[in-house]
């Protein structure tokens, strides 16, 4: 006599729906629908809501036309048709009115209430790097998302080694690393240092992101091109042409943002003058994330209602300054100075000189964001002496106002 085994619990069959066109119904216009419209909508779904109401963020989706919103709780028969539902209400009973109706009409039907009643899940899905994630754990959503995050980082900082089959094609970049600490690079500027061949790299680049390249990327340290006639700049041009036109992926690697005093419009002139095409990631610029990190907000409610950044690697005084310090000195706002430690005397003279308050505080953050950051304070009359007696040396930001003596005395970084 056969005896009967109760099977195992079969796992979910993955697969992706192409919903471009297609009739969705979404029951219930709450957070779990805030959270999956987007999604849906990016897939091309024709998309109807049905609900009584909505969050603010759902109704505004109704609004710019991305879903047709239907302002009444469910009926039966309003799967009719559909391709795929998505129930989430907070009534029990319509949830299972709707479940049943989606069986009956072979709708695939995801419930939030109750995964056991449903005949599709979603999984925890994500994108990066060209490459679309979704991970399935049964019934342990976390473990889903912190698989989902963990593939993902590892194909966007390039330790997850997944090489593309087919060719590629060469690109150049300009990405701006941020102010320092390596995890403030953004997402794509970390994918396409991972994709390089070549990455010419400068001093206030995020460097330990060169440790992690594979072994075959060239790394080129733009402080060391040997210049010869050459200006500084033109031979930086000159690499990221030659190895561009040699078929290369060539990302520059600045520290900040590529065009906030970062000269990427010159390379990206040059590159343009050759015919080649480059592609500019911004970053976080220093200007902004450093008086941050040390605990200055550039404004502040109350206090100053804008900011200003400026170059401060030549002085008030010399010919060459395109900076009206006489302006400057009459803001009340703040004032942010790159490149300006060995100038800050004759700059705080200067401001002073045109109306500034000699007690105006100070901050100088050197090496902002990195494991070596430290804050000086003064103000305009002591910053001369204060700089000299606290040896505060480059890269630091100064930042100039009432601001400096907001926020915490602690930020945990």
């Amino acid at each position: 006599m056969a005896q009967h085994v109760e099977p195992a619990e079969h796992p979910a069959y993955p697969v992706g729906l192409r919903l471009a066109g297609r009739r969705v119904v979404v029951l219930g216009g709450g957070t779990v629908a805030q959270r999956r419209l987007p999604a849906l909508i990016a897939a091309g779904a024709d998309i109807t809501l049905i609900s009584p109401s909505a969050t603010p963020s759902v109704e505004a989706m109704a609004e710019t036309g991305e879903i047709t919103w239907v302002r009444r709780r469910y009926e039966d028969g309003d799967l009719a048709e559909a391709w795929y539902a998505l129930v989430a209400t907070t009534d029990a009973a319509a949830n299972a009115a709707a479940s049943a109706e989606a069986e009956r009409a072979r709708v695939w039907c995801v419930r939030s209430d109750d995964a056991e009643a449903a005949t599709a899940w979603t999984p925890a899905t994500g994108r990066g790097a060209g490459v679309t994630v979704a991970v399935l754990t049964g019934h342990d959503p976390r473990r889903s998302a912190a698989v989902r995050d963990a593939v993902l980082e590892g194909l966007r900082d390039g330790s997850l080694a997944a090489p593309a089959q087919r060719a590629r094609t060469p690109f150049v970049a300009l990405v701006g690393g941020g102010p320092g600490d390596p995890d403030l690079i953004t997402v794509r500027g970390r994918r396409l240092l991972a994709e390089a061949d070549v990455v010419i790299a400068d001093r206030l680049g995020p460097r330990d992101l060169l440790d992690e390249l594979p072994p075959h990327v060239e790394v080129i340290d733009a402080a060391k091109i040997p210049y010869g006639r050459f200006m500084a700049q033109e031979a930086i041009n000159n690499a990221l042409i030659e190895h561009a036109k040699a078929g290369k992926s060539v990302v520059r690697l600045k520290g900040g943002d590529p065009f906030v005093f970062g000269r990427g419009m010159e390379e990206a002139q040059a590159l343009a003058a050759e015919g080649i095409a480059c592609t500019v990631v911004p970053g976080i610029s220093s200007s902004i994330s450093v008086p941050g990190a040390a605990g200055i907000p550039v404004t502040h409610r109350g206090v100053a209602h804008e900011f200003t950044v400026v170059s401060g690697h030549v002085a008030p005084d010399d010919p060459r300054s395109l900076v009206d310090w006489a302006s400057l000195a009459k803001l009340t706002g703040t004032l942010v100075i790159l490149m300006g430690v060995d100038k800050i005397g004759k700059i705080a003279e200067a401001l002073v000189a045109h109306g500034k308050a000699p007690d105006t505080p100070l901050a100088l953050v050197q090496e902002g964001t990195t494991a070596t950051q430290r804050r000086v304070d003064a103000t305009l009359a002591t910053v001369a002496e204060v700089v000299k007696a606290e040896e505060v040396r480059p890269p630091a930001v100064i930042v100039i106002g009432p601001v400096v003596a907001e926020g915490p005395d602690k930020l945990t970084r």
